[in-house]
Order: C-alpha cells, then sequence, then structure tokens
C-alpha cells in the first residue's frame, strides 16, 4: 500500500452492497460460502433500521472499501459491564499484513472506551493460524478452555 491512508468510517445504507459483497468474501474465506442467508433488505433494517442489532465498521483506501469489521453488544453478568461481540473481521486478500486489521480493531478499541464496555470478545477458527497469529500480535489472549455452543434453527424447532 506504500504510504496510502487507510481510513475507518461508520458504515451507512449506501454501502450495503459492498457490505454483502464483504460478507461473502469472508464466507469463502471461512470456507461455508452457502451460509450466507443475509440479503440487502434484512441488512438495512437490521443495521440502518430504528434500533439496529449491530454495526460495521469499514476500512477504506483511496475511497476503496477494502475491509470491514461487524460487532455488537453483549453483557458480562460476572462484570456487570458491556462487551463488545466482535462478529466478523475481514480485510481483502491484496489488502493483508499492510495493518488494515490492525487499524479496525484499534478504532474498535476506542468505541470500547466511548460505550464504558469491559472488553472485545470474539471466536477465531481453530485453521485460521495467520488470524490467531494476529490477534496474538495486538495483544488478545486466545482462550482454549471454553467451546462454542449453538442451537441452529433446526435444533431449536425439535
Amino acid at each position: 500500500m506504500n504510504g496510502r491512508n487507510i481510513s475507518i468510517r461508520d458504515a451507512n445504507q449506501r454501502d450495503i452492497p459492498t457490505i454483502m459483497e464483504l460478507i461473502h468474501l469472508k464466507a469463502e474465506f471461512d470456507g461455508c460460502p452457502e451460509s450466507v442467508e443475509a440479503t440487502p433488505q434484512k441488512l438495512e433494517i437490521d443495521l440502518f433500521g430504528e434500533k439496529p442489532l449491530a454495526f460495521v465498521l469499514l476500512a477504506e483506501v483511496d475511497g476503496d472499501i477494502i475491509g470491514l469489521v461487524t460487532y455488537h453488544f453483549i453483557y458480562s453478568t460476572f462484570l456487570a459491564k458491556p462487551v463488545i461481540w466482535l462478529d466478523d473481521l475481514y480485510v481483502k486478500a491484496e489488502y493483508r499484513s499492510h495493518k488494515v486489521g490492525q487499524a479496525l480493531m484499534l478504532r474498535l478499541g476506542k468505541i470500547r472506551q466511548e460505550k464504558g464496555c469491559s472488553r472485545i470478545d470474539w471466536t477465531v477458527a481453530v485453521s485460521n493460524e495467520r488470524g490467531i497469529k494476529f490477534y496474538e500480535r495486538i495483544g488478545a489472549k486466545i482462550i482454549n478452555k471454553v467451546k462454542l455452543c449453538r442451537l441452529d434453527s433446526q435444533a431449536l424447532s425439535k
């Protein structure tokens, strides 16, 4: 990227087509492209409606959107404080190793501070060695004592 400035900004409704593109790229990266059920209409309601359920930060270089972070707020009863749950972090392949992910995480850290949150939590695929090294490099602790649990709609209908 050679000296080009990375800017981080909040997404808006005009960004929905690009957000959809990045979601599909993230799903391909994760090896599950068939899992995307998001639609532009659903994102408009859930991200930009009266009561947003989640938020999106976009990374730009020279006006081109090259990455995103999606997040929402959860609550820790142990700490009696809100927590940011980082849902997705994705940077286009050609922009990786250029501090884009770090810039997105720094902005998310500022939001954590502004909102009085105690921490930022997320998951990372055990096969994502490059991601794990990045997270450790920025100071994240990888906790192996817990496992992700999920009840999907099929399981819940039983």
